[in-house]
């Protein structure tokens, strides 16, 4: 008799323990998981910056999505449109399609032997060679998305306030002008007002924005397409190579030192060599020398995505 109330007191305890326990593995069960965010920063560099499309393409191939993407010049031309829902394939081929916009002229110039100096209106009062109106009119029409809070992924965008040389970032309101205030490199685009600002290109204090990403995600990608100061055999250094290698100069030093104090998670640097600010026509030549940095995202964005999820909190 002793034992069976003993066997009997054992049943109730367990299925007492049973009842308390199950609804809190269920809910281990059931408890979301996160995979690591990623957060982009894209670069300054003119024509280089063509090759951010080679990385974007990784994304798309691999099926990822950026959370948080932060571009300058360049960079936010490319990341704009990309933060809007244009695949990278996409943004190639509007760049491939560029005939007739204010940038094919701009290839044009780079190509020809023609000097900026023969250009350039002196004793004018205008603050640029050309008005990128016309440019963004001809990108912004390949979208229907006019407005950051329209964007697909958070995107951030940096531009130079010319009077107190600080960054700016823009992130709310409408997109295109705050692309057109990051991409206004002194002397051959226009400054933009915003307010009372007069807003110029953003390489000039922050050419490799990834210091913003820090704290915001998990990962943080920075691609440098600053590119290099090498002339291919046989050129000359003429004046607007002074000109805009000068300014290549200045954004090395300011990601240098970036570097130097907090690195990311990810630095990439495509090599595009023999590429200028304004060689826009050469996407094919530039895409094809990024894929070995294209192939190095691919294999770390696979590794990264194989890591065990993390619980959300």
């Amino acid at each position: 008799m002793p034992r069976r109330i003993t066997a009997l007191i054992t049943s109730v305890l367990l299925t007492a323990t049973l009842v308390v326990v199950s609804p809190v593995a269920a809910r281990s069960a059931d408890t979301p998981t996160t995979q690591p965010t990623i957060g982009l920063a894209l670069g300054s560099g003119g024509a280089n910056g063509l090759a951010h499309i080679a990385i974007l393409q990784v994304f798309d191939d691999l099926e990822i999505v950026p959370d948080r993407i932060i571009g300058s010049s360049i960079g936010a031309v490319i990341g704009g449109l990309y933060a809007a829902g244009l695949p990278a394939e996409a943004i190639r081929d509007i760049f491939d399609d560029v005939a007739g916009s204010p940038l094919d002229a701009l290839s044009g110039l780079a190509a020809s032997e023609v000097e900026l100096t023969a250009l350039m209106p002196f004793g004018r009062d205008d603050a640029g060679l050309l008005d990128s109106a016309g440019f963004l009119r001809f990108l912004a029409s390949h979208t229907e998305v006019s407005s950051f809070d329209e964007l697909r992924i958070p995107l951030e965008v940096v531009a130079t306030d010319y009077w107190t040389g600080d960054s700016v970032i823009i992130d709310e309101g409408p997109l295109f002008p705050a692309i057109e205030a990051s991409m206004a490199v002194p002397g051959l685009f226009l400054p933009a007002h915003r307010g009372e600002q007069l807003l110029i290109d953003g390489g000039i204090s922050n050419p490799l924005p990834y210091d913003r990403l820090h704290g915001e995600v998990d990962w943080v990608i920075a691609v440098d397409v600053s590119g290099s100061r090498e002339l291919e055999n046989g050129e000359e250094l003429g004046l607007s190579d002074m000109l805009f290698n000068s300014f290549k100069i200045m954004q090395q030093a300011i990601i240098r030192q970036s570097l130097r104090h907090r690195p990311p998670d990810l630095y990439l640097r495509p090599e595009t060599r023999g590429v200028r600010l304004l060689h826009f026509n050469r996407i094919d030549e530039i895409l094809r020398q990024a894929e070995p940095d294209a192939e190095q995202l691919r294999d770390r964005l696979k590794a990264w995505r194989a890591q065990p999820a993390t619980p959300s909190p």
